[in-house]
């Protein structure tokens, strides 16, 4: 099993990264030919997924996690905090933190316009790690 991190500097608010070159690099220098890719974001205000990385879709995917966690609700968790990021913290719980794929002669089994993607919910500017896990079949 090998293991990496990547840092990304993110704008909060819905930013969406393509992080699949970082993984895609990731995998074919662990020389491992077959196996699985285990990503994960620590932290409970960013999320990873799937997706068409392309203008449209990713209006999409933004305009979609705003009707089902929009910001301008109240959230519990603000009362307590007084952060402002319930809404992020919710929708993060919704996408989920880790994502999984599998990985075959050193490549991503991805889908022709598939790419993993880094969604930072919160409400402003974050570094971002992402902890990526290599284990061979």
């Amino acid at each position: 099993m090998k293991m990496t991190e990547i840092s990304l500097e993110t704008e909060g608010f819905c930013h969406i990264l393509d992080i699949t070159p970082q993984a895609a690099r990731f995998i074919r220098d662990t020389k491992n030919g077959d196996g699985l890719l285990n990503l994960f974001v620590p932290g409970s205000t960013a999320g990873l997924t799937t997706i068409e990385f392309e203008p449209g879709a990713v209006a999409d995917l933004r305009e979609a996690i705003e009707r089902m966690a929009p910001e301008g609700l109240h959230y519990a968790h603000d009362a307590r905090w007084g952060d402002g990021n319930g809404f992020s913290h919710v929708r993060a719980a919704l996408i989920g933190p880790s994502l999984t794929i599998p990985f075959r002669n050193a490549g991503l089994l991805l889908g022709t316009w598939q790419q993993i993607v880094l969604v930072d919910f919160d409400n402003g500017p974050r570094r971002r790690r992402v902890l990526l896990t290599a284990a061979s079949a």
